[in-house]
């Protein structure tokens, strides 16, 4: 198996391309390649260029953050012989926490040999996301985020804090209608909604704690517009994972699960694809079942503790 490293060097807080290159020749792999990224859309680009011209099987490593990796995903969907792990670079990496830690994928030789698993992703605009779309207050905390991540103190691991607490001042409310395989989820304003493939936003909000990756489903989880104060109390209960069995939550969430979501939005409207802003005013997401491979550890596919069923 070919093994090709994409490295991001504007993911986290310094490129980490030389670190990525010393873990590499350590783990003593022989058949491998690095790519460095040149430009936002360069890591799709360059693998579908490869799999165009190379029919062995390749396993492509996403070195960098969540933004690495949906560009690295948009890139294998469609080809059967390519795989897709982590190798935990960027500030976020959100994805993987479905699995397990970003330590668990810290070893390149476990990746190596690592065991495939179909799963699913979701296809908006065009594009494929592997973790989640999500859009309201999220919105104005990912704005945030993209303009501190790499200011001390607030930025880094915090950065989704201090976008929180931005959003609390500019992001409580926002026009806009979700139907879920043709029914209508809340009304026609909301808090947040998030639809989601893996489990995990923002570094350590568990937004989507009863989602599957290769269920066939998209899960959804639509809040209503609510108080600061209220917000503010109920905060921790969701970062927790605990808000779709919490009494505490039953005034504002609604949540289903669906094969495709419509989005009406407006002028000014935007989404976030695994952590990527995206200005539309409407749209339609689909899951598509067991679209890719991605290879996990051993060790967790022994534990199974992301397995809910």
């Amino acid at each position: 198996m070919k093994h090709i490293f994409i490295v991001n060097p504007a993911a986290g807080a310094a490129d980490a391309t030389e670190y990525v290159r010393k873990s590499v020749l350590e783990s003593g792999i022989d058949d491998y390649e690095i790519y460095t990224t040149k430009n936002s859309g360069d890591a799709t680009n360059y693998i579908k260029s490869y799999l165009d011209t190379h029919k062995e099987e390749c396993r492509f490593y996403s070195c960098g953050g969540d933004g690495t990796l949906n560009e690295v995903v948009n890139g294998v969907v469609g080809y059967d012989n390519a795989s897709v792990t982590v190798f935990p670079c960027g500030s976020g990496n959100d994805f993987i926490k479905y699995y397990g830690s970003h330590k668990d994928f810290s070893d390149i030789k476990e990746l190596c040999e690592g065991i495939n698993q179909k799963i699913d992703v979701l296809k908006v605009c065009g594009k494929y996301a592997i973790n989640a779309v999500h859009f309201g207050l999220d919105t104005v905390v990912l704005k945030t985020m993209l303009k501190v991540r790499r200011t001390p103190i607030i930025g880094g691991k915090n950065a989704y804090s201090t976008g929180v607490v931005t959003a609390l001042v500019k992001g409580m409310k926002t026009a806009c209608r979700i139907v879920a395989d043709g029914k209508q989820i809340g009304k026609d304003k909301l808090l947040l909604c998030t639809l989601s493939n893996g489990r995990y936003v923002g570094g350590s909000y568990k937004c989507a704690p009863k989602s599957l990756n290769d269920d066939g489903l998209i899960e959804v989880c639509h809040v209503n517009p609510l108080s600061r104060f209220t917000f503010l109390k109920l905060m921790n209960i969701y970062k927790r994972g605990e808000h779709l069995d919490n009494p505490k939550f039953e005034p504002y969430i609604n949540y289903t699960k669906a094969k495709k979501i419509e989005i009406f939005g407006g002028d000014g409207f935007f989404i976030s694809v695994d952590g990527e802003l995206v200005d539309v005013k409407n749209c339609i997401v689909e899951v598509m079942e067991k679209a890719i491979n991605f290879a996990v550890p051993k060790k967790l596919l022994k534990q199974k503790e992301f397995a809910l069923n």
